[in-house]
């Protein structure tokens, strides 16, 4: 396939990471996995890369104890991928309201070298999506000094505030890959059912929600079937 655009190969796009410096990290099911594991084969190269981000998601690898000289994550939302490097003190774990976080990049309190983010196909004006995990990416992109984009054809493309020229990326790799996924549901067993039946019996019709992430909402959920004119008012879905 022939691009109008000048993509290079991941090893390519990551010499730009230098040691001693401060990366953010697309999350959720925008993690740039196929990068990760790249950046993975860079760790003789790289010393004390500062990793920042929020609910990653799949096998990052870059969490696991032969890394730890070479990379630091800094998490400001403990998903499940690196919840035992932070137990184990290989990783850091920062409280911090989400509405505040784009504050700590733009005014570099957290201040940012590079952003690896994942994104949809440029439209033909050149436009690239965040897709559909904007959250703190806008900041982290407008407050980075370089951006390495994943552009990823299976990435939904989202309208909103999460537009940006590819101009403004330092460097572009292309790569269909599916995105992660995680199924709680799969997960909920008895004692989440009778907690998520309760729940559900005390939410009245016409009742706005906002739901949470774990086993726990996700049963509640399946006890709403017969419910009316329910809103949602959440972040995420």
């Amino acid at each position: 396939m022939i691009h109008p655009y000048n993509y290079v190969t991941p090893q390519e796009a990551l010499s730009i990471i230098q040691s001693n410096t401060r990366v953010f990290i697309h999350g959720s099911v925008c993690t740039p996995l196929h990068l990760l594991h790249e950046l993975a084969k860079e760790k003789d190269r790289l010393r004390n890369v500062e990793l920042v981000s929020i609910t990653l998601k799949g096998d990052i690898e870059l969490d696991k104890p032969e890394y730890v000289d070479s990379f630091h994550i800094n998490s400001l939302f403990v998903s499940g991928p690196i919840r035992n490097a932070v137990a184990e003190g290989r990783a850091d774990f920062i409280p911090v309201f989400l509405s505040d976080i784009p504050d700590l990049f733009i005014n570099k309190i957290l201040e940012l070298d590079t952003a690896i983010v994942q994104v949809s196909p440029p439209d033909r004006h050149g436009y690239c999506s965040l897709g559909v995990s904007v959250d703190i990416a806008r900041a982290a992109v407008d407050s980075a000094r370089q951006i390495i984009a994943l552009v990823n054809p299976l990435m939904p493309r989202t309208h909103g505030d999460g537009m940006i020229h590819t101009d403004r990326f330092t460097k572009m790799v292309f790569h269909e890959t599916p995105l992660p996924e995680e199924s709680y549901s799969s997960k909920v067993g008895e004692t989440e059912r009778i907690i998520g039946r309760h729940i559900a019996g005390m939410i009245e019709d016409g009742s706005t929600l906002q739901m949470g992430i774990g086993t726990i909402p996700d049963a509640v959920l399946s006890f709403l079937g017969n419910h009316k004119n329910l809103g949602v008012h959440t972040e995420m879905l």
